[in-house]
């Protein structure tokens, strides 16, 4: 059985190498440590979890708990949930996360700006596997107030934002995309290294 302290010592590029050796037994130990007090330990726990929900689909029966972490009133832990959700999409033939778009959406308006970034980045992870939802993805993502964030943090969501509206409209023309990217380009908030980077991706 792994162990918890080895687990939280261990470097990151280890962690990955590890959650493609663990037993299912091993994997169901550590989906409790989600919820651990100990940063380390859960934060080794998740990533090995979120990388083993990358290549293989036997996560996906806790689904149920991590969409119950989108309701936490611990930012950390809906950070946690909506990643891993994100990461299990990709095995998601129940239509269960078009059950939930609505209440995953909410975190773009979460109080904690950390979670609303890592929101709209986990998308990036969810559109090539919900096709039918990408024109709703898109919607939500647009209509994210950057305005209202402290000024740090307005680049950084923006520039996340705009790497999944490329994404989709890399699968389909869209006129409220190009809208929107055009004004992202002429507005302030985008330097003009930033700018061209994007442009060269369209």
């Amino acid at each position: 059985m792994i162990s918890l302290d080895a687990l939280a010592a261990a470097e990151k590029n280890t962690l990955q190498s590890m959650a493609e050796r663990l037993s299912a037994e091993e994997l169901d130990a550590l989906v409790p440590v989600l919820s651990d007090t100990d940063d380390k330990r859960r934060y080794a726990s998740f990533l090995v979890l979120q990388h083993r929900s990358r290549i293989s689909d036997d996560l996906y029966r806790y689904w149920a708990l991590f969409e119950e972490k989108l309701g936490s009133p611990n930012s950390y832990q809906r950070s946690l949930g909506l990643m891993l959700l994100a990461a299990n999409t990709k095995w998601d033939t129940d239509a269960k996360f078009e059950a939930l778009f609505d209440a995953y959406c909410a975190l773009l308006d979460d109080e904690k700006p950390i979670t609303v970034r890592q929101c709209i980045q986990s998308f990036a992870e969810i559109i090539p596997y919900k096709p039918a939802l990408r024109d709703a993805i898109a919607a939500r993502l647009m209509a994210v107030d950057i305005g209202s964030a402290k000024e740090t943090m307005r680049k950084l969501l923006l520039t996340d934002i705009l790497t999944n509206l490329i994404l989709i409209r890399k699968e389909k023309a869209s006129d409220v995309i190009d809208a929107y990217l055009s004004d992202a380009f002429t507005g302030g908030i985008l330097d003009n290294k930033a700018k061209k980077a994007f442009q060269a991706l369209l």
